[in-house]
C-alpha cells in the first residue's frame, strides 16, 4: 500500500476533474480512516494513506526537508484548518443535494470530494517540497479525524489492546543516538520518550515504522500494550 497508494491520488483528484463520480470513492474512505482511528489512532497516514504514499515516493527524495514552523503544528492551526476544511466541504454537500433526484446529483456530489481532494493534492505537496515531506500532515484534517476518533475509542476502551505504538524492547540497549527522533516524518523525540514509558504515546505518530527501520540498535518495534507486558515478564 505504501508503494502504490499514490496511484489513488491521480485516479480521484485528476480524474475526477473528467468523471467527478470518481469523488463519491473518498466516501467510504473517509468512514474507513474514521474507523481504524478508533483503534490504532494515525495509522491509516503512515501506512495506508495514498498522499502520504505520493509524499513519501516522491517528494521525499526532492524535498527541502526543513523544519516544520512551529505554528504550523500548533494546536491553535489544527483546529482552524479542521473547522474550516469540514465546514466548507459540509457547505458544498449541502448545495449539491439541492439537485438530489436529478441525474446531475451524484455528478454534483462526487465532485464536492474532488475538488477538497485536488486541493490538499497541491497544497500538500508545496508543503512537502519547501518545508517537509509530512509537513501537510500535522494539519491535515483526515489525521485530526482520526486523533478524535482515537480519543473517542481511548474514553471507549477500544483500543488498549489493539493500538500498536513504537516501543523500545529493552531501554538499557537503546543507544540514546537519536537517530530515530531525525528519521520521524512527524519531527517527534520517540529516543526521549521511551526513558519515561518505553512508549512513544503521542497521538501525532503515524505509524509508520521508519524509527524502527532506523534504529542502529534494532530495539524499536510496533507493537502493542500487551506484547509489551508479556516482553516485560518474559525478562
Amino acid at each position: 500500500m505504501k508503494k502504490y497508494a499514490w496511484l489513488f491520488v491521480f485516479l480521484v483528484a485528476f480524474g475526477g476533474l473528467w468523471y467527478p463520480k470518481l469523488g463519491l470513492l473518498l466516501i467510504p474512505i473517509m468512514l474507513l480512516l474514521g474507523f481504524l482511528g478508533f483503534f490504532s489512532g494515525k495509522y491509516w497516514c503512515g501506512n495506508l494513506c495514498p498522499h502520504g504514499s505520493l509524499f513519501d515516493r516522491f517528494m521525499l527524495p526532492i524535498s527541502r526537508s526543513k523544519k516544520v514552523p512551529s505554528f504550523l503544528k500548533s494546536r491553535t492551526m489544527v483546529v482552524l484548518v479542521f473547522i474550516l476544511f469540514m465546514f466548507g466541504l459540509s457547505q458544498r454537500i449541502i448545495k449539491a443535494f439541492t439537485v438530489f433526484g436529478e441525474v446531475s446529483f451524484w455528478d454534483k456530489l462526487g465532485f464536492v470530494f474532488v475538488m477538497n481532494y485536488f486541493m490538499v493534492t497541491i497544497v500538500g505537496t508545496l508543503f512537502a517540497f519547501f518545508i517537509s515531506s509530512r509537513s501537510w500532515c500535522n494539519i491535515c484534517p483526515m489525521g485530526t479525524f482520526q486523533v478524535l476518533t482515537y480519543k473517542l475509542g481511548k474514553l471507549m476502551g477500544l483500543n488498549a489492546g489493539s493500538d500498536k505504538k513504537v516501543t523500545v524492547c529493552s531501554i538499557d540497549e537503546c543507544l540514546v543516538c537519536g537517530k530515530c527522533t531525525k528519521a520521524c516524518p512527524m519531527e517527534l523525540v520517540p529516543h526521549l520518550e521511551f526513558a519515561e514509558s518505553g512508549r512513544v504515546e503521542s497521538e501525532a505518530c503515524i505509524r509508520c515504522g521508519v524509527c524502527v527501520e532506523s534504529c542502529p540498535a534494532d530495539v524499536l518495534a510496533l507493537s502493542k500494550l500487551n506484547d509489551r507486558r508479556e516482553q516485560s515478564v518474559s525478562l
